[in-house]
């Protein structure tokens, strides 16, 4: 199992997020966030919005740091890029 997270840079509620993602399927993107305590109303679409203060616990349970670009190529490759509503392609 392989997840990825990028840094902690997207602002929001006052705190910086990163995004843990799968490139292989969603089913696994939720058992790490599981095995992490991550609530699955943290899942949105197609990533998790990990808060800073977790970003270490994430990549001490396995993921993988990559960059924010590096996150968004491997969502595309796996086919698991899911844009919002409204936006073009």
């Amino acid at each position: 199992m392989t997840v990825y997270i990028d840094p902690p840079t997207w602002p929001g509620h006052d705190r910086l997020w990163s995004h843990l993602v799968s490139d292989v399927s969603y089913a696994e993107l939720h058992a790490f966030a599981e095995e992490l305590g991550v609530p699955r109303r943290a899942f949105e679409r197609d990533h998790y919005d990990i808060p800073s203060h977790r970003y270490a616990d994430a990549v001490r349970a396995g993921a993988v740091r990559v960059s924010s670009r590096e996150v968004v190529r491997l969502l595309h490759g796996a086919g698991l890029r899911r844009r919002k509503r409204g936006l073009p392609g």
